[in-house]
């Protein structure tokens, strides 16, 4: 059963919190999985002067995502950071490009998951997961996100992100806050979970 890991990270929040999700699928006797990350969309001059060029060097080996890696994986669980309460432009892009894809119906029946990061509490976690769900909704795939079974969800001991929607790490408003313990948690579980629920879609 194959599960990839698709993301986009800037400052290394959603790469961190992609880890932990693969670590989580891993779990799962029979899970081959693999981390990818979207093509970059902003020039390196941009990418400088907006601080996050030495962070992106941390995840510079992950290789680039294209539509095959949909097309090959049972199960694909998608890392985005909140961009006015929306998935970033860059993910946007690459989703935009599986249209024959969806001509195809390749991930008809795949399960599909997502996580996401916001600077603040309330700035948009929630809303970024249940806008990514339209497009997998359209590709026909089974959503799966992070069941209440999960309970460091409802931890109100610490600022968390996270929800029935799914993982979410909370990077502050000058992004120094990177995933705590309890965020990286929620995403091995939500790793495993869909780790399992794809097996089971699978028949393997």
């Amino acid at each position: 059963m194959k599960l990839n890991v698709i993301f986009y990270s800037m400052y290394g929040h959603i790469y961190k919190m992609a880890e932990a999700v693969a670590e989580g699928a891993k779990e799962v006797k029979g899970a081959d999985v693999a981390l990818y990350q979207v093509p970059e969309t902003l020039a390196p001059d941009v990418i400088a002067k907006m601080g996050a060029a030495e962070a992106k060097k941390k995840f510079s080996h992950i290789p680039i995502a294209t539509v095959d890696n949909l097309a090959e994986a049972d199960a694909v669980i998608f890392g985005a950071p909140t961009r006015f309460g929306n998935m970033c432009a860059q993910m946007r892009t690459f989703l935009d490009s599986t249209g024959g894809l969806w001509q195809k119906g390749g991930l008809i029946g795949k399960a599909g998951s997502v996580f996401a990061s916001s600077a603040t509490q309330h700035g948009g976690q929630e809303s970024t997961i249940l806008s990514f769900h339209t497009t997998l909704l359209h590709h026909g795939m089974v959503i799966v996100g992070l069941p209440y079974s999960e309970g460091r969800q409802m931890t109100v001991s610490e600022i968390s992100g996270g929800s029935p929607y799914g993982a979410a790490t909370i990077a502050g408003s000058d992004g120094s806050r990177m995933p705590s313990e309890n965020e990286l948690a929620m995403a091995r579980f939500q790793g495993k979970h869909v780790a399992t629920i794809a097996k089971k879609l699978a028949g393997k």
